[in-house]
């Protein structure tokens, strides 16, 4: 058994304005499967498919109040074009963010809820990707976070250091999954977390227990009105094992 990253859930005071800035940043079609839920996928894309990590975006009234543990990086493949994406996501209402990332060569910006995103400089190891080069968590120890989740899931484990650990689909396709340390602790609800899915006939309960055998715990919450169950990786990062399909 095993389960795989299908997409990001992020929260938002308004979903269906944020999703159209993703939607226009990406290229990606927007769509909603209901109230107060905006949902961005590739044209023409097959869900699920690893070639891509989808995104949900959630109404929430509750303002961001903090840097987001979890935030994604943009591909380039010149310097050209990241300039031309910096000029073109500013035009959607992206600002300038300033994390202390200092001199760097990617670009760190906002979307219009202030969540934090980076454009990057084209790097070969991005070059095929998508637009989305890697869905980045913040950690302080990114060899425990791979030890957890290149269990949890079927993604191969590409690198992993004291500093970054960086994972991807077996199959070789779509953004990666990093790890990257940091020197901040997480202290409040992430606005933006990982959802999994197992495969299709596998059984939901079983997965649940294999992750918390492997350290995922239970974030405290009532999940009683919820079909899916949200569960915090070793780091207290929640994430939302979905019904297999």
């Amino acid at each position: 058994m095993a389960t795989r990253l299908v997409q990001i859930n992020m929260k938002a005071q308004d979903d269906s304005v944020l999703g159209r800035f993703w939607g226009q940043a990406l290229g990606w079609g927007v769509d909603s499967e209901g109230p107060g839920v905006t949902n961005l996928e590739p044209v023409g894309f097959a869900y699920p498919d690893p070639v891509a990590v989808c995104i949900d975006i959630i109404a929430r009234p509750e303002p961001k109040t903090m840097k987001n543990r979890v935030h994604l990086d943009l591909a380039t493949t010149s310097t050209a074009q990241q300039a031309e994406l910096v000029a073109r996501l500013t035009d959607l209402g992206a600002t300038p963010a300033d994390v202390g990332q200092g001199d760097v060569p990617w670009t760190v910006m906002a979307d219009p809820e202030g969540n934090e995103f980076c454009v990057l400089e084209p790097r070969p190891i991005y070059r095929d990707t998508g637009p989305i080069a890697a869905v980045v968590v913040d950690c302080t120890d990114p060899r425990g976070m791979a030890r957890f989740w290149g269990e949890a899931m079927d993604w191969t484990l590409h690198e992993v250091t004291d500093d970054h650990a960086t994972m991807r689909s077996a199959k070789g396709v779509g953004p990666y999954l990093e790890f990257l340390r940091t020197p901040d602790v997480k202290s409040v609800w992430n606005r933006v977390h990982l959802d999994v899915r197992p495969y299709p006939g596998d059984d939901l309960a079983a997965e649940e227990a294999r992750l918390r055998a492997l350290g995922a715990t239970d974030p405290g919450i009532d999940q009683s009105a919820i079909p899916w169950t949200v569960l915090a990786d070793p780091e207290g990062n929640e994430f939302c094992l979905l019904a297999p399909l």
